[in-house]
């Protein structure tokens, strides 16, 4: 399934994509729990929201769409008018990204191949989505793009275990983890924390949708590609991650609780480059789409 995040007439929404066109699933939720006699109907309007329910699942969603077959309902919650597409995880608890987990990234940045997972944290309120602009403040010399595979958790994780992993996971989404290059390096050659150059406004792009993991059953072996204005800057397959996904869930939750929501960020391949304004950022990912960013100045 295909979550999105939208706003329709000024109001938020989760809609679902579906064979005849984009489904208002916020409205027809709500008259699923309402014709099933639940007289405490409550609306979901963001898929944070919907993440949130205990008994979130693919299952929960196909049972809608049943409903709504059954009762030849579909007409009234298809969405005929304009909406506009945002992340599908507006703010996040947390992200978690992922530093170094590819090899020739770790090369091209003079590294060696780390031994376990580097990680570091992202703020929730910088995240942005499609069409959104990626804002470079004047001051921040040059700032890179790093395609990454966005990992969504949709059940509390903790002290995970490595066979465990998919039980967490409620979907996927493309990442952008845009970063400050020059700060990064200045900071880090001070010895300072490096946390301004991952964390500006704009500097989390993701969507343009949440796949959930009955979509993709083998994450591990997706096409990825990234594109500055149309030329390949980056390509890659997520099956050449040093640490997959289920070593990644373990190892940060031996620590860090993680929630619905939250998401985990699993590193960039080799092919970083600087942004420019009026660069326009297609990022891709294989059974996701096309996150399309374009780079402004910072006013």
């Amino acid at each position: 399934m295909k979550l999105y995040q939208l706003e329709v007439n000024g109001e938020k929404a989760v809609g679902v994509e579906v064979d005849r066109g984009m489904l208002h699933f916020t409205r027809a939720f709500h008259s699923y729990q309402f014709l099933k006699r639940n007289r405490y109907a409550f609306q979901i309007t963001t898929v944070f929201e919907l993440l949130q329910l205990e008994n979130f699942s693919d299952e929960l969603i196909l049972q809608v769409l049943d409903f709504l077959e059954a009762h030849n309902l579909w007409e009234s919650f298809l969405i005929t008018g304009h909406y506009r597409i945002r992340a599908p995880v507006l703010r996040p608890g947390k992200i978690i990204a992922v530093g170094l987990n590819y090899r020739a990234h770790a090369a091209e940045s003079g590294r060696s191949a780390p031994e376990e997972p580097i990680y570091f944290g992202k703020v929730g309120s910088i995240v942005i989505g499609p069409d959104d602009f990626i804002r470079i403040p004047a001051d921040a010399g040059r700032v890179d793009h790093e395609l990454e595979l966005g990992v969504v958790i949709g059940k509390t994780a903790a002290k995970v275990a490595e066979e465990d992993w998919e039980n967490y996971v409620a979907g996927y989404t493309v990442f952008n983890d845009v970063t400050a290059r020059e700060l990064q390096r200045r900071d880090k050659a001070a010895q300072n924390p490096w946390f301004r150059s991952k964390n500006m406004d704009s500097f989390a792009p993701m969507g343009p949708c949440l796949v959930t993991k009955r979509d993709i059953p083998d994450p591990m072996n997706l096409q990825m590609e990234l594109r500055v204005n149309g030329v390949v800057k980056q390509k890659e397959s997520t099956q050449n991650m040093i640490f997959a996904i289920p070593r990644l869930l373990s190892s940060i939750t031996r620590y860090l609780t993680l929630y619905p929501g939250d998401v985990i960020a699993t590193g960039t391949p080799e092919g970083i480059s600087p942004l420019a304004e009026g660069n326009v950022i297609e990022a891709e990912i294989e059974r996701i789409g096309i996150l399309r960013n374009t780079v402004a100045l910072a006013s």
